[in-house]
């Protein structure tokens, strides 16, 4: 289902359904929160160590994390009061409030400010250029998601037509792709961690390219809370926003193999020297913010590439759908 007319039945459903959680306290004394995130990946590095190096708790948070495989299911989740808090990219609170909805979400706090995912070849590339995919077949993403309108949004400033100077598969399932790859389909693909690294150690492909490097810095992923929750519970929104800052701290002021150490309980499929690969693979190219305020530039930035894929039915004015305030006090603590 396209992800905006999902939102048009998700925009009915937030203005009959208001339930929110996370107000009662715990016989622990720590209040409950559940926090829906669009996919459990090492790309979000510092709201694991957050939640391991117990920055939740230390601000009288008890976080349960739920995995909303997708902006689709996590937007639901916070419409719906399943959730408190949503990780996401932010073109889906856009996409809600375009739909019309009164009780939209609203983005407190940006934790990525590069895209995560990477290029991946059949063989070595040195010497490779955007133009080269011209003509070929590359696995993308669907329709509407930030990974498929950030690749579209690299090869335009290439100079490609997303549309006609290639073809971009779209039906493969978010973390299906890399298998497909790796049993011949396409040309290309485009891949998050771990799926790059795993098609690189099986000698199924070759990273050659960083979306995150060349789209430059974008609003990628931020956590969002429907405006009555904000309102209703501005404590529980600075005290997370608090945690979510000083894992930000942390992983700029620590290594690779530190920053694995600590986020491995959230990885244990995943190798230690394969979880530190990519830490650092992500961390070369400035993949996280140092603080969590997400910039009216930013905003902009996002409303141009979302127009440039045709997925912008009207502008959002910054102020709408923004709100710096916990982010800027988070700096301050």
């Amino acid at each position: 289902m396209h992800l905006k007319k999902f939102f048009s039945a998700a925009a009915l459903l937030g203005c009959l359904t208001m339930i929110f959680t996370g107000c009662s306290q715990k016989s622990s004394g720590l209040t409950p929160v559940t926090l829906s995130e669009v996919a459990h990946s090492i790309f979000y590095a510092p709201m694991y160590v957050a939640i391991e190096n117990g920055y939740f708790a230390d601000e009288g948070l008890d976080i349960t994390l739920v995995n909303g495989s997708g902006a689709d299911n996590v937007m639901t989740s916070l419409i719906s009061g399943d959730a408190d808090i949503g990780f996401m990219g932010p073109e889906a609170t856009v996409y809600v409030y375009n739909q019309g909805a009164q009780n939209y979400a609203v983005n407190f706090a940006q934790l990525t400010q590069r895209a995560g995912n990477f290029l991946v070849a059949r063989e070595e590339e040195p010497d490779f250029t955007w133009q080269d995919l011209k003509g070929k077949t590359v696995l993308g993403g669907r329709e509407g998601g930030m990974p498929e309108m950030i690749f579209e949004y690299v090869l335009t400033l290439n100079n490609i037509d997303p549309k006609n100077d290639l073809t971009i598969i779209q039906n493969v399932d978010f973390g299906l792709t890399a298998e497909a790859f790796a049993s011949g389909t396409a040309d290309y693909t485009v891949e998050f961690e771990p799926f790059a690294t795993s098609l690189e150690m099986n000698g199924n492909g070759h990273v050659i390219a960083s979306l995150g490097e060349d789209s430059g810095y974008v609003p990628y992923t931020c956590f969002s809370a429907l405006e009555s929750y904000i309102q209703a519970h501005p404590d529980i929104i600075q005290a997370f926003t608090n945690a979510i800052q000083k894992g930000l701290d942390y992983v700029g002021s620590h290594t690779p193999a530190e920053i694995a150490d600590v986020i491995q309980p959230q990885f244990e499929e995943t190798d230690t020297d394969k979880l530190i690969a990519i830490i650092d693979r992500y961390a070369a190219q400035d993949t996280w913010k140092e603080d969590c305020i997400f910039t009216e530039e930013a905003f902009n930035l996002l409303q141009n590439i979302l127009d440039q894929a045709g997925e912008l039915t009207e502008r959002v004015d910054y102020g709408t759908l923004i709100t710096t305030e916990f982010a800027e006090k988070a700096v301050q603590e």
